[in-house]
């Protein structure tokens, strides 16, 4: 990392973001779609259903989405106040390097932006696999098709590759993609929650509201904690808006917002689509056991197979857009990692292509190659591809706690957080938040790394916490 330690008083003195190179092209309303799009929480609530649903049942599922909330408000507003004052591509790692000790602030900085780095790659690599998935779900419910590993692995590297290829040569020219792609999302939440409602026999909602049961093997307080990997995982990518700030016009006022907004949204239509789809439940038991749980609800609930196949295709597009943001995203975090010398050949990594309307290709190039090698670790192993994945939203939230600790270690002085800022809390609603950040990844922490049911074997031990240490 640079010996440099930049303590700017105000939002745009020794801010990299008003001096980036890259072309600013994104507006206060494409962040706020961008940085909904990464997380949709309300497809994300989709793809994990039946964690939630065998750790608790619908009260996992649906009360679990508040304590996210909660979770995630802090670190939200955390950040958003951060990037309101220092908006660059480097989010976390950026705001760690300032915050720190002068002695150490390169070794924090360091280590928040490996983490952080590491963490935008493994999601990349989750979001491909859902996509395959979902792709070979179609023969494998119609033709009795079944799919193998290295079928899984083929369909993987493509959508890697394709999204390489949008990100390098269309995105630019066609950033209205992110626009279109948020208009799809809220539209499919909208219809799905209609359509099933409308067309399903309704759970009591003494059910809905109240049925706790689990398979786990876990009491009701470890498997209601557990479940909150599915509800935790709809704010997955919370950050992408602080990583695009340098391509944001005036950064330091639609940055926060889009954080924010990403909560808010984030909330509404993940809580909405969990309380619709329990009342749509008629068997908890075949939802749990099915290949693809979230096709087997819509299908019952719509009582028809091309509903759900409506409903699926949609997702899987959905989930292709998600991809191809997430891909711009991380390439702008490691082009700008490695502008700071936090990276092996960081003098490649932070080139930017002026015949390519100035983006970092060597970085995104770097990021499907390293998507490449996880999509490898789980054609070798599947256990060992899901304790990597399972250790993204670990790593997101250490990232977020790392600059929280030290705001509160610097007191919220005015030193760095000036008080002209463009986003600005009360400072006891801010000391509670960056507290809240902190309770938030140790409890991740802890129970995260729980295996998901009793008796615990060699297969089912999660090996989330070497994997996220090792």
């Amino acid at each position: 990392m640079s010996n440099e330690n930049h303590k700017p008083e105000t939002s745009t003195d020794g801010s990299a973001a008003d001096t980036s190179p890259i072309r600013r092209d994104i507006g206060p309303l494409r962040i706020i779609a961008i940085g909904f799009n990464i997380p949709n929480s309300w497809v994300a609530i989709a793809a994990s259903l039946s964690t939630a649903l065998a750790a608790g049942g619908t009260v996992s599922l649906i009360y679990g989405t508040f304590v996210s909330c909660a979770f995630y408000t802090c670190a939200a507003v955390t950040l958003a106040e951060l990037a309101s004052v220092y908006p660059t591509a480097g989010g976390q790692y950026h705001f760690t390097s300032i915050l720190a000790p002068e002695r150490y602030n390169r070794e924090f900085s360091y280590v928040c932006g490996m983490i952080s780095t590491l963490s935008w790659t493994i999601n990349a690599a989750s979001v491909a696999l859902i996509g395959s998935q979902l792709l070979v779900s179609f023969p494998q419910f119609f033709n009795g098709y079944e799919p193998e590993r290295w079928h899984l692995f083929l369909i993987y590297q493509g959508l890697n590759l394709f999204s390489l290829f949008y990100n390098l040569f269309l995105l630019k020219r066609t950033n209205w993609i992110h626009d279109c792609a948020f208009v799809l999302t809220l539209s499919t939440f909208f219809v799905t929650c209609i359509t099933c409602l409308s067309q399903s026999e309704k759970q009591s909602s003494e059910w809905v509201w109240t049925n706790f049961e689990t398979t786990t093997g876990w009491n009701d307080g470890v498997a209601f904690m557990t479940s909150l990997v599915t509800p935790c995982y709809m704010y997955g990518g919370l950050d992408a808006a602080l990583h695009l700030a340098e391509e944001t016009l005036n950064a330091s006022q639609t940055v926060p917002r889009a954080l924010m907004a990403t909560i808010g949204i984030g909330f509404l239509t993940a809580f909405t689509f969990a309380v619709a789809m329990a009342y749509c439940i008629s068997d908890l038991d075949g939802l749990l056991t099915a290949t693809m749980p979230i096709f087997q609800l819509w299908r019952t609930a719509t009582r028809s197979d091309a509903a759900g196949v409506t409903f699926l295709v949609s997702l899987t597009i959905i989930v292709i857009f998600v991809l191809i943001a997430i891909q711009q995203t991380t390439s702008r975090l490691i082009w700008a990692f490695a502008r700071d010398h936090g990276l092996y050949l960081s003098r490649h990594f932070s080139q930017l292509s002026p015949k390519l309307r100035g983006i970092p290709t060597n970085a995104l190039i770097l990021n499907t190659v390293l998507v490449f090698f996880c999509g490898c670790l789980f054609l070798a192993s599947t256990a060992a591809f899901n304790a990597l994945v399972s250790s993204f939203l670990l790593l997101q939230m250490i990232s977020f706690a790392l600059p929280a600790a030290l705001l509160i270690y610097q007191k919220r002085s005015s030193t760095f957080l000036p008080r002209s800022r463009g986003f600005r809390v009360p400072d006891p609603v801010g000391w509670i938040c960056n507290f809240g950040t902190i309770v938030a990844a140790v409890i991740e922490l802890v129970f995260f790394v729980f295996p998901l049911s009793l008796p615990v074997s060699a297969l089912s031990m999660k090996k989330t916490m070497p994997v996220s240490f090792c």
